[in-house]
């Protein structure tokens, strides 16, 4: 048995931090999203809170273009001797990787994972789906591939993950007010159409497969969506993280959800949401503060309690994180326990 720490982190276009070289940018040079820092000031924040958290095993949102660099930041700003991995995509930036700590005993150095490119997974290709169900097909793609890995702890049972950062919801233009319900709209439609590819596609015969239906899974990452329909998902009346955590008509195939289970009894019963991994002010209206939930850690019920300890990690240990690691990212990293 070994017992690990997950943090999965939207880091906030990691890739700015290096040049086309694939070395760090000068420390003084300001990041182009994120003009308010300096380089420097990222990679220190950042790595700030990863030590702090201390986590064995890291999924990585918006990281690096290269492998090459995320370890090169592992390397150089981060305690510790970490093996990492970021998932290529053609054409795209904000890539999704992962780290695993192997200086702690508690992986094999040379082999703490297994890759699975998912470049050549069918189920993650340019897929048709009559989403509005209305006998027409649609055309999506994933804008940036899933990470897929196995893990192999020494003392442990392997287990994998399924990392994803999935369409945003985010309209950025200043827009008609007909069109912007229409592009907000479109988004929804876009995430539910890609939960439902990877929950009909994926999950469903990896959770059936004789092969697989027995090796622990995480779905995690940055979903951009969250419990409930917001307007727009009322009108499709689709939710996509409720349609990848499964239907209540299939329970031996849904997923539990970490951070929900932590939430206290009374919280769950009355389904109050009381979760924040990011926040933001709206400029459309009076510049009204949002906190979202669309941060998510899944797992399969194929063994019991075999996750624990979901956390938004909102307090640090000298203050909110915003003000002690104000530079690291626009994301809260959020922890999970595993019993593995």
């Amino acid at each position: 048995m070994a017992t690990l720490k997950l943090l999965v982190w939207n880091v906030e276009w990691m890739n700015d931090l290096f040049d086309s070289q694939g070395a760090f940018k000068p420390d003084n040079e300001k990041p182009f999203h994120t003009p308010g820092s300096t380089v420097k000031q990222r990679r220190t924040d950042l790595a700030g809170v990863i030590n702090e958290l201390a986590p064995d095993v890291i999924v990585l949102v918006e990281g690096p273009n290269r492998t090459t660099e995320l370890q090169l930041f592992f390397d150089t700003d981060v305690t510790g001797q970490w093996k990492t991995q970021v998932q290529p995509t053609s054409g795209s930036s904000q890539l999704i990787g992962c780290a695993v700590r192997i200086d702690t005993n508690k992986f094999n150095a040379a082999d703490p994972f297994t890759v699975t490119d998912t470049t050549t997974m069918g189920v993650f290709a340019p897929f048709e789906l009559d989403n509005e169900e209305d006998g027409i097909v649609e055309k999506y793609y994933f804008e940036r591939l899933p990470l897929y890995i196995e893990v192999n702890p020494v003392n442990g049972n392997p287990f994998r993950i399924l990392g994803l950062h999935l369409k945003s919801k985010g309209i950025f233009d200043a827009l008609e007010w007909g069109k912007w319900w229409e592009l907000s709209e479109a988004n929804r439609r876009k995430i539910f159409a890609q939960c439902t590819q990877i929950r009909l596609k994926f999950l469903d015969e990896y959770l059936r497969n004789q092969a697989t239906k027995n090796i622990p899974l995480l779905v995690c990452g940055d979903i951009n969506d969250g419990p409930g329909f917001d307007a727009s998902e009322k009108k499709i009346l689709g939710s996509g993280i409720e349609r990848l955590m499964g239907l209540v008509w299939f329970p031996e195939l849904c997923l539990g959800n970490a951070l929900f289970d932590s939430l206290s009894e009374a919280k769950r019963t009355k389904l109050d949401f009381d979760v924040e991994t990011t926040s933001f002010r709206d400029p459309i209206f009076n510049n009204m503060y949002h906190r979202e939930w669309i941060d998510h850690i899944l797992y399969s019920r194929n063994k019991p309690d075999w996750v624990t300890a979901g956390k938004s990690n909102i307090d640090m240990l000298t203050g909110k994180i915003w003000d002690v690691y104000k530079h690291a990212s626009d994301h809260h990293p959020i922890t999970a326990t595993l019993e593995v």
